[in-house]
């Protein structure tokens, strides 16, 4: 089956996922949580790839990726509604810009046409060696003022894996995973040299406070979901590392007190030399607060989703959500009211899928549904969500037919819009 779906053409991929969005509104029907789903047109180029999805203030939605330019690459931006993508905006092009498919640019609103965005730059001549960039634009990204780096290193080594967090006004906090005392080189058996997690506060009018130590050992590569609570909480969850490289998911919080010491959202034991590439995600509405994440404790699979109704303090017993094959890169999102959206991507017969389901925290994800497939044998990356005036709105990365710009293969952002039902 899936050797044949691999030589579909494209017109055939293209009946299959109909079938597929068919089946995922059969299935929410049933629910009457999303009445239907429409395919969005993205305004991208051949090329492009690695989709960050955030909500505007007044319930737009907008889109960050990178697609090729010139001899390089370039981040662009664009803000959606039910009628489509606005005409996309360049935030920064070059060719030192750092490209992966895991550690990717992102872009969120502030206050009034505030926009904040970060990418990654290359700062040396090693695999791994890139800054962190931001750059605010108070025109909804039609013109960028001067970036600057948020971490106070300098180093030849890695910062990257990066959560931009608005606030109240046009503040917001920038959460990331620091290499300033990680050698990727060096030996691995020593507790000291390992990724950090820190943070800085940037104030309405560009002031930056002190670049914060939140976590001096965690894993080296996943990426970090952070989120601020009905009461003014901030909530950042990671992967962590312990000395005998057991990876589970921690949270540190913020509140009037400052940062708290990390705490384990969940007690997997996954026992892993090597970084997993599988970052949490976390969302809060409504007084409920939600974990999902990926583990493979024991060699097993699985997608997990922790509730905690007590703003981040302490989170229940973890459910399984998964089918059985999962690869994980999560993403949640908390209604105001009702359960929270998961998406998560799953091996299939049919191929690599991405699966959306609605959780509840006694019951679980009980309608798992299909809402993408990539039967070619390559990757749809890290599928986000985002809340909208209009719907929930999701996008991934693609495995198209047209190679030029892609050393694996030619690759699309494809974005869908699912309407949320009446409850």
């Amino acid at each position: 089956m899936l050797n044949r779906l691999a030589k579909l053409s494209a017109k055939g991929f293209l009946a299959i996922t109909c079938l597929f969005f068919a089946d995922v509104q059969k299935a929410f029907a049933e629910e009457a949580l999303i009445s239907s789903i429409t395919e969005l047109a993205a305004p991208v180029a051949d090329g492009a790839r690695e989709p960050f999805l955030s909500t505007t203030r007044d319930g737009r939605v907008l889109m960050s990726w990178t697609e090729p330019e010139g001899n390089g690459f370039a981040v662009k931006t664009a803000i959606a509604d039910a009628s489509g993508w606005s005409t996309p905006q360049t935030v920064v092009q070059g060719n030192d810009l750092f490209v992966n498919w895991a550690d990717f640019p992102s872009v969120i609103a502030l206050s009034g046409e505030t926009l904040a965005a970060h990418w990654l730059q290359i700062n040396g001549d090693a695999s791994y060696q890139y800054d962190v960039k931001i750059a605010l634009s108070e025109d909804e990204g039609k013109t960028w003022g001067t970036p600057f780096i948020p971490h106070d290193d300098r180093s030849q080594r890695e910062h990257g894996f990066v959560t931009l967090l608005p606030g109240q006004g046009s503040e917001f906090t920038a959460i990331w995973l620091d290499g300033r005392n990680y050698d990727t080189y060096g030996s691995q058996d020593d507790a000291a040299n390992a990724m950090q997690l820190r943070a800085r506060f940037v104030a309405a009018d560009g002031v930056m406070a002190d670049d914060t130590l939140l976590d001096e050992r965690t894993c080296t590569c996943c990426q970090t979901s952070a989120v601020v609570t009905d009461l003014g909480t901030v909530l950042a969850v990671y992967r962590d590392r312990s000395s005998s490289d057991i990876r589970d998911i921690s949270i540190v919080r913020k509140t009037q007190d400052g940062w708290s010491e990390p705490t384990s959202v969940a007690v997997d034991g996954w026992h892993i030399e090597g970084c997993p590439i599988n970052g949490p995600a976390i969302d809060s509405n409504g007084g409920q607060t939600v974990v999902a994440w990926f583990t493979a404790a024991g060699d097993v699979p699985k997608v997990k989703v922790a509730f905690s109704d007590d703003d981040g303090v302490s989170f229940g017993a973890p459910l399984e959500i998964d089918n059985g094959a999962p690869s994980g890169r999560v993403d949640v999102l908390q209604q105001a009211s009702g359960p929270p959206l998961v998406t998560w991507v799953e091996q299939t017969p049919q191929g690599e899928t991405v699966l959306i389901c609605a959780v509840d925290a006694k019951s679980g994800c009980t309608h798992p549904s299909i809402i993408g497939v990539s039967p070619t044998g390559r990757t749809v990356g890290f599928p986000r969500m985002a809340l909208g005036n209009d719907g929930v709105f999701i996008a991934w990365t693609e495995p198209s037919r047209k190679a030029r710009t892609h050393p694996e293969g030619g690759t699309v952002v494809r974005t869908i819009l699912a309407r949320l039902g009446e409850r």
